[in-house]
């Protein structure tokens, strides 16, 4: 094959290269994906219905211009009533003891080393979850219909919403206890599983009724298995293979492994389908596959990704700013996918901050995981310090709660789309480098490993001088002592 001759199986999709093989997943593959989805926990909670009947939601008090949920007050917690009638009822039995069953694959000593690989790369891993995972997971245009008739991602609540989606992420990996049964990543497991079902019967519900409010053939089921695979893919395979390395971070070949063998468990846990995560091949052809397959994103993507960037403007702890958080998207999404959502080409100053932010993860990671005992400690001090800004204390930016997650944001016909948010003024003036947040450190790393190449080059060169005056001194020696042994030999 000449130098010049394009292989056939090259894939560029979005700034992702890989070859195509027989092994990778075509979109006619993952198709039927879309019209299934997890029947167990459906038919439970359709059973529960049945034994504790929901309260009506008043759909008339809904707002899109609100950050009040539908639903403050939940009136039954779908979890604990699966632990009250899952000895008497059947159906609900099943769940409970799919649920309580640990696969034969799962390996605690395994799973506890995967759930330290997040907290020792925490810093850039949480970056990626947001602006890669979250983010640029509305590339998937499919995908996008759902979430747009939740409303959760509004101007006004979408950064409550993404913080309760974090929570999770930090539950599932707080330490081995919390993902065990009965632990707080195990029950955030369970609820969000739960959630998803509430909302896929809403939905369900709806279009029934309304056959104009959502094409069940064109876009699948909502919350369908395709749906739960790629959002599993988004915090695994997507962040091992794209999200940490474009921050100059990459695994070691055994955390590869252990983190997957985490998330496969998770996936268990959410009813999601989860053989790919079996090994790292695996889950990189479905990485690979479902890219092909899933990202095309369209103007809904580009309004909820507008969103999430002004939701999340000049808030604690990070007050990034919307520059800057437009360029962290375009580092990670790359050009072609940050442009189709919108995402503004980022200016040099922007462009230094992102370097410095990268740099400042990188040095910190590197370091940290080449000595056993600072890495213990690292890990320790991130978890501590990401529950303290993103859970437990409000004024740094927490939620300051533990999710529920409960049926909240309620689609409904009142508000069929989420409208495009407006940009605040007041949050722009509390973004930037003012604030003791991202940005302001990243440009104190800048300009620290500035002043190190300089103070370096400036050694290097003062060497260089040293040795050449010394060398000439030399050479001048030799040479006097040449032509006086010539001398003397001529004499």
């Amino acid at each position: 094959m000449g130098i010049f001759t394009k292989d056939p199986n090259d894939r560029n999709v979005y700034g992702i290269k890989f070859k195509w093989t027989p092994e990778h997943l075509t979109p006619e593959d993952l198709h039927p994906l879309i019209y299934t989805y997890d029947r167990l926990t459906t038919e439970a909670v359709e059973r529960l219905d049945e034994l504790v009947p929901p309260r009506p939601v008043d759909l008339s008090k809904r707002r899109q211009d609100t950050d009040e949920p539908m639903e403050s007050k939940p009136h039954r917690d779908t979890y604990k009533l699966i632990q009250e009638y899952a000895k008497t009822d059947e159906t609900v039995g099943k769940l409970r003891a799919q649920l309580e069953t640990i696969p034969e694959w799962v390996d605690w000593d395994q799973i506890e080393r995967g759930q330290k690989v997040f907290w020792r790369y925490g810093g850039a891993g949480i970056t990626a979850l947001t602006y890669l995972s979250l983010l640029g997971g509305m590339g998937s245009g499919r995908t996008v219909e759902t979430l747009d008739r939740t409303g959760g991602f509004a101007i006004k609540v979408v950064r409550r919403r993404l913080l309760e989606t974090t929570q999770h992420t930090l539950s599932v990996h707080r330490d081995l206890d919390s993902i065990k049964p009965g632990g707080q990543g195990y029950m955030s497991s369970i609820r969000v599983r739960l959630l998803h079902t509430s909302v896929r019967r809403r939905i369900l519900a709806l279009s029934k009724a309304n056959p104009g409010y959502y094409d069940v053939e064109a876009y699948g089921v909502p919350i369908n298995d395709l749906d739960c695979i790629g959002t599993i893919n988004t915090f695994s395979a997507t962040l091992i293979w794209i999200g940490w390395p474009r921050q100059g971070i990459y695994l070691r070949e055994q955390e590869i492994v252990d983190y997957l063998a985490l998330w496969r468990y998770v996936a268990y846990l959410m009813g999601t389908p989860h053989d790919w995560l079996a090994t790292p091949n695996e889950a990189k052809k479905m990485m690979e596959s479902l890219l092909v397959s899933e990202i095309k994103p369209t103007r809904k993507s580009v309004t909820l990704a507008h969103n999430i960037i002004t939701g999340l403007e000049g808030h604690p702890p990070t007050y990034s700013s919307r520059g800057f958080q437009e360029t962290v998207t375009y580092w990670l999404l790359g050009r072609e996918l940050a442009r189709d959502l919108g995402i503004e080409k980022p200016t040099l100053y922007y462009n230094c901050l992102a370097a410095g932010q990268c740099l400042l993860f990188m040095v910190t990671s590197y370091v940290n995981r080449s000595i056993p005992s600072w890495d213990e400690r690292n890990i320790r001090f991130t978890r501590k310090l990401l529950y303290e800004f993103l859970v437990r204390n409000k004024s740094r930016g927490a939620l300051g709660y533990e999710a529920r997650f409960s049926l909240k944001w309620v689609p409904n016909l009142v508000n069929m789309t989420t409208p495009l948010g407006i940009q605040v003024a007041s949050q722009r003036n509390k973004s930037g480098i003012s604030k003791p947040g991202i940005e302001r450190s990243a440009l104190f790393v800048l300009i620290f490993a500035c002043a190190v190449v300089v103070a370096g080059a400036w050694v290097g060169v003062s060497v260089a001088r040293l040795l050449a005056l010394t060398s000439g001194v030399d050479l001048g020696r030799a040479k006097s002592t040449l032509v006086r042994l010539a001398d003397h030999m001529t004499g």
